[in-house]
């Protein structure tokens, strides 16, 4: 047990960092769709961030492999955790706040319970993690149900688009064990440079780059978000997947939302509503059942799964 407790404390830490990381990526987003439009921020992000990991990976002297079944699963990870989910959140930051989209996507675990109940089925259905399950649907539900009930069609589709990227980053954080062996900047440097490779093309012809003219302060937001809450984040991520798991790495949700939610308020001065603070309590409720160890079981996460 001494033995795996620094090694416990490590990868939390980790973990917060990864929350605060992401937590700050959807003020980041706010700030570079005004000017800049979502499918070329992501496009830019990506290439960025795949850039400067790449860029690491070289000092390091590690090498990307070469082989067509690696890069075909550096591809299939590219959908779902960045070039959806990203693009998906992008849009849909454009009439919604950071702070309700980072609750809505806070989810992550919950979904990725279901599909692993669903499909892998190696995770255990309890009693608490139905309660998780249940209290968090009930959170998101809250969330968007006045929007739905005053039949808003932009901001409710728009909230519902956050959602799907919630279920792409659940089967992501399945699929991610498809990567262990690897080092972790490795998948998340080709994941990466995938996605830029699927999304450069499309903002060439949707978005004709050239043409825009973004503010400062989107491109300053743009080059944080690639630098700190892409190429870092993912870096860590890959490597608490190998170390936490799936649903463990996921987890970083719970610790997020109120990070997230904080840092809307204080830099673009944005407020929840009733409803949207009484699914914030509901999605945290949800997420901290399912991913919050037992006592008996606090050293277990170290190992992996």
């Amino acid at each position: 047990m001494t033995q795996q407790n620094p090694s416990l404390a490590r990868e939390l830490s980790l973990l917060l960092a990864l929350a605060t990381l992401w937590g700050s990526s959807y003020t980041f987003i706010k700030i570079g769709v005004e000017t800049i439009p979502p499918v070329t921020l992501i496009a830019a992000r990506t290439l960025i961030a795949g850039g400067i990991l790449l860029a690491i990976l070289r000092y390091r002297g590690v090498r990307l492999p070469r082989d067509r079944a690696t890069w075909g699963r550096f591809f299939v990870q590219a959908w779902l955790n960045s070039v959806v989910p990203f693009t998906l959140i992008a849009w849909a930051e454009q009439s919604v706040d950071a702070g309700l989209a980072v609750i809505l996507n806070s989810a992550t675990p919950i979904f990725t319970f279901l599909l692993t109940v669903l499909i892998t089925r190696h995770e255990q259905v309890s009693l608490r993690k139905l309660f998780g399950v249940i209290s968090g649907l009930t959170g998101i539900c809250l969330v968007i149900g006045i929007e739905a009930l005053a039949g808003l069609g932009e901001s409710l589709t728009a909230q519902i688009a956050i959602i799907l990227a919630t279920i792409c980053y659940a089967g992501a954080a399945i699929f991610s064990k498809n990567f262990k062996g690897l080092d972790p900047a490795v998948p998340a440097a080709g994941s990466l440079i995938s996605g830029a490779v699927i999304l450069l093309p499309v903002s060439l012809v949707v978005d004709r780059p050239w043409e825009l003219d973004p503010s400062a302060a989107s491109v300053l937001a743009l080059l944080a978000l690639s630098a700190f809450s892409t190429a870092l984040a993912f870096a860590i991520y890959f490597r608490l997947v190998q170390t936490l798991g799936s649903v463990g790495t996921t987890s970083q949700a719970y610790l997020r939302v109120p990070i997230g939610v904080a840092i809307g308020m204080v830099f673009l001065g944005e407020t929840l509503s009733p409803t949207a603070w009484i699914g914030f309590v509901c999605v945290i409720l949800g997420v901290a059942a399912m991913t919050i160890p037992q006592r008996r079981a606090a050293a277990l996460p170290a190992r992996g799964g």
